[in-house]
């Protein structure tokens, strides 16, 4: 059982370095791997070799880090703004209308975006002060935007969702065409629960609909902003030519296998950049110095994730090296539990697991072996992989929550300790069922 031995000082590694020492999750993936290599015994400089290069020659971790200058990109071109302000317009004269106009924008801006730090900053920042001005309370107000903010691993090429398909377990399992459309499905199931539970908070709040005065102009925000509804264009436009009919149509006529020679993980963020370039020109730099700043701005984003996607791949591919999936595989067929019952199980490992790391590392750390189980349980592949994306999205819903409910916090002015019966009872607990009902086949993906 040295597999299972190395997963637990892996966990523990990580743990002890993120909340006892307090540094950033990417140097806990580091040590963690190094950590995982040195199971492996007098093969340890062996297998760790292999493990990292195998972590570096793999296009997910390169698009990951596109994905993140992506979103950084979006934001400073004034992009992300305009699309908050069209959905202002449209239902923010409703009571509580800011708070929908969070959670809406957030499953909008996590559909392409994908860190929940950067959603929760990036939609906080506007709607936490808008929600103030609607007599929404702080607290309350924090955790909507913490809570919306994990939509965005449960929507289609989050790095939850690359370190998943990339790994030495589930990679062979699982195609990620097969994956895009379920995850879609399942991404919405999250955001009808957000709508739920935001209807509720507001209920309870007491808020009020926007003053006239203080929305945006339906016709102006449409002039401004309808211009960003090109970004879903975007991202629907590499998935259209390597899936369904076209896809043939295409391999036909080129004697090629479209969906091998264009790379949607590769192509998505690429053309959502030039979108991005095209629609906030007007906001971005216009000299070398200036590109130069935006560009050294965005270091500190992408530079933790892409160490933290880097070496999350390097200790999955370690521990694998281990027999780490057969013996943990092994554990729980052993259990022999329906699939519902080992589907809870496997939440409630993943949620738990997700409450002192990131989502990304959760994946790293046992989301991987939780698929493998639900697939040998007879669970499709593609089904098994949503039901764990949606466990590993409560990285801020379970105390002491991660990036995005501090974030939240932080602009709300508010203590987190508050916020955690809350992000618990509303988020945490749902998103556990949901999963669960995936993984079941009730809800269907």
């Amino acid at each position: 059982m040295i597999g299972v031995w190395a997963l637990g000082a892996y966990l523990a590694v990580i743990i002890l370095w993120t909340t006892l020492l307090r540094r950033n999750v990417g140097e806990a993936m580091m040590v963690g791997f190094l950590v995982a290599a040195g199971f492996n015994g007098a093969g340890a400089l062996n297998a760790g070799w292999n493990a990292l290069y195998d972590a570096l020659t793999d296009e997910i971790v390169y698009a990951t880090v596109i994905f993140v200058f992506m979103g950084y990109l979006l934001e400073r071109a004034g992009v992300m703004e305009r699309m908050i302000n069209l959905l202002d317009a449209l239902i923010g004269g409703r009571k509580g209308g800011s708070a929908y106009v969070s959670t809406v924008a957030s499953a909008g801006l996590g559909s392409i975006v994908h860190n929940q730090a950067a959603i929760a900053a990036t939609v906080g920042s506007v709607t936490i002060p808008w929600m103030e001005r609607a007599r929404v309370e702080r607290t309350t107000a924090a955790t909507i935007v913490a809570g919306n903010a994990g939509m965005g691993i449960t929507f289609p090429f989050s790095a939850s969702m690359f370190v998943l398909v990339g790994s030495s377990t589930v990679g062979p399992l699982l195609d990620i065409d097969t994956l895009i459309m379920p995850l879609i499905a399942g991404g919405l199931w999250c955001v009808l629960h957000r709508l739920i539970v935001t209807a509720i908070l507001v209920h309870r709040s007491g808020a009020r609909a926007t003053a006239k005065e203080n929305r945006p102009l339906l016709l102006e925000s449409l002039r401004r902003g309808w211009t960003t509804l090109l970004l879903f264009v975007g991202v629907a436009l590499p998935m259209v030519l390597t899936t369904g009919a076209l896809a043939e149509i295409l391999s036909d006529h080129t004697r090629n296998d479209v969906s091998d020679a264009v790379s949607p993980i590769f192509w998505i963020p690429v053309v959502l950049i030039v979108l991005g370039l095209a629609l906030g020109r007007k906001q971005l730099p216009r000299t070398t110095k200036a590109w130069a700043q935006l560009i050294g701005d965005s270091a500190p984003r992408f530079g933790v994730v892409g160490i933290t996607v880097l070496f999350a791949f390097a200790g999955a591919n370690a521990l694998a090296t281990t027999g780490l999936p057969e013996q943990l595989s092994g554990l729980l067929d052993g259990l022999d539990l329906p699939v519902w019952l080992l589907a809870i199980v496997i939440g409630l490992i993943v949620v738990a697991v997700a409450a002192p790391l990131s989502s990304t590392a959760t994946m790293a750390a046992v989301g991987t072996i939780g698929v493998a189980a639900l697939i040998a349980a007879g669970v499709p592949a593609p089904t098994a992989a949503v039901a764990v994306l949606i466990f590993s999205s409560c990285e801020a819903a379970v105390p002491p929550g991660g990036a995005p409910l501090y974030v939240a916090c932080g602009i709300a002015g508010v203590d987190p300790f508050h916020t955690f019966r809350r992000m618990l009872l509303y988020y945490a607990l749902p998103l556990l069922g949901i999963g669960v009902l995936v993984a079941a086949g009730i809800l269907p993906v």
